[in-house]
């Protein structure tokens, strides 16, 4: 999930200046042992902010860093995410290591796209499916009988630390876990998105949590894991997502895979996206042209696609292709190379790629974001008052 940097430089707290320089004390380290103490110090100051569910030092830290080192920046938001996703939980005289989860399916329908409780019936077949081809052999599991959308995870760092001890807990004990779904906000409907289960594993300290890690093979033994995990949880997959086409991804640490689902729902949002206009407006791919703009403050942070009759300036229908992390709009095949050739894939043929950065707009009413036409100029996408825009809902 992207995060918003603040331009400003808001008074630091003593707790983001101490985390500031542990940051770049580690960053700067130039050996394992040093490296392990700038850690220890920096993840017991973290993991009492987030006990405390006190957010804002750790925030405060990383706009400083985002803005002034990113080399600190990145040191401490891998150590951050650790902390908030990885909990032990004591059984007796025991130590286990848990591990929140995220399991993605990348999904997109000319019908809307659904997410809300799973039955029992499927949860417990996800959990077996997970624990036979995704956990090493004694994990202990938890899932969430829940399909989220992004905009129901939790947002922040002490959120997810809450969930993850909470999910620990259950997962060691074997029990149901008891999670608020009642105040959930709704979710946004999209033409392409993800919809994630929420899991917990857990593990005796030093054993290994993942089958991939009991594999001779090492790492290789991943794709193993997600072929199998394609194979068995498909058929229950399809049950929650109707008249959907979906993609699922290796399920993995909660961050990590939150992001690459970021990254895997681009190319689905193009796809939905013409084929939505060509039920919307009775036309072929063919038909369509697309115009490419580069958006952002200082660099490219996004890519804008404006879709619209060929020979037709007004805007039909727009879809945003953000970048994240190191991505280089400048590299060749870069990000710009993948946005054409997913329009080539999907049939549209006739391309205009804008030169220059565009200011990101967004509407003042709606709030949707505003895309270039072919003459360059900066419009609210708007279907044809003939436009089939009937809400659909698979059955």
């Amino acid at each position: 999930m992207p995060r918003t940097r603040a331009k400003a430089h808001p008074r630091l707290t003593r707790d983001a200046e101490r985390l500031i320089a542990l940051a770049n004390g580690l960053n700067a380290s130039g050996s394992l042992t040093e490296d392990r103490y700038w850690e220890a110090q920096m993840s017991a100051l973290v993991a009492r902010l987030l006990e405390n569910g006190n957010d804002a030092p750790i925030d405060g830290a990383l706009d400083h860093l985002y803005q002034t080192n990113l080399g600190g920046y990145d040191t401490l938001i891998e150590l951050v995410e650790s902390e908030s996703e990885a909990v032990t939980v004591m059984q007796a005289d025991h130590a286990w290591q848990a591990l929140l989860m995220a399991v993605p399916i990348v999904a997109w329908s000319k019908y809307a796209i659904a997410s809300g409780t799973i039955p029992r019936a499927e949860a417990d077949i996800l959990k077996v499916q997970l624990q036979a081809h995704v956990l090493a052999e004694g994990a202990r599991l938890a899932v969430v009988p829940y399909l989220y959308s992004i905009d129901q995870l939790p947002r922040h760092f002490s959120e997810v630390r809450k969930l993850a001890a909470k999910l620990a807990d259950s997962a060691v004990k074997d029990e149901t876990p008891r999670v608020d779904l009642t105040r959930l906000p709704e979710t946004a409907h999209l033409l392409a998105d993800t919809r994630f289960v929420v899991a917990c594993a857990a593990v005796p300290r030093g054993k290994p949590l993942f089958r991939w890690q009991e594999d001779a093979s090492g790492h290789a033994g991943r794709a193993g894991s997600l072929e199998q995990w394609i194979l068995q949880a498909r058929p229950t997959l399809s049950k929650l997502l109707p008249g959907c086409v979906f993609e699922c991804l290796l399920p993995d640490a909660y961050y990590v895979n939150c992001r690459e689902s970021d990254r895997r729902v681009r190319p689905f949002g193009i796809r939905a996206a013409v084929a939505f206009l060509e039920n919307a407006l009775e036309a072929k791919a063919a038909d369509l042209q697309a115009v490419v703009a580069g958006f952002g403050d200082e660099r490219i942070d996004e890519y804008r696609v404006a879709f619209s009759l060929v020979d037709d300036s007004e805007v039909a229908h727009g879809v945003v292709w953000p970048l994240y992390g190191r991505e280089d709009e400048t590299a060749r095949p870069g990000p710009l190379d993948e946005v054409l050739a997913q329009l080539t894939e999907v049939g549209v043929t006739e391309v205009k790629k804008l030169q220059g950065t565009f200011t990101p707009e967004y509407c003042e009413d709606c709030g949707a974001p505003l895309f270039a036409n072919a003459e360059g100029e900066i419009v609210h996408a708007e279907l044809p008052e003939e436009a089939d825009v009937q809400a659909a809902h698979f059955h």
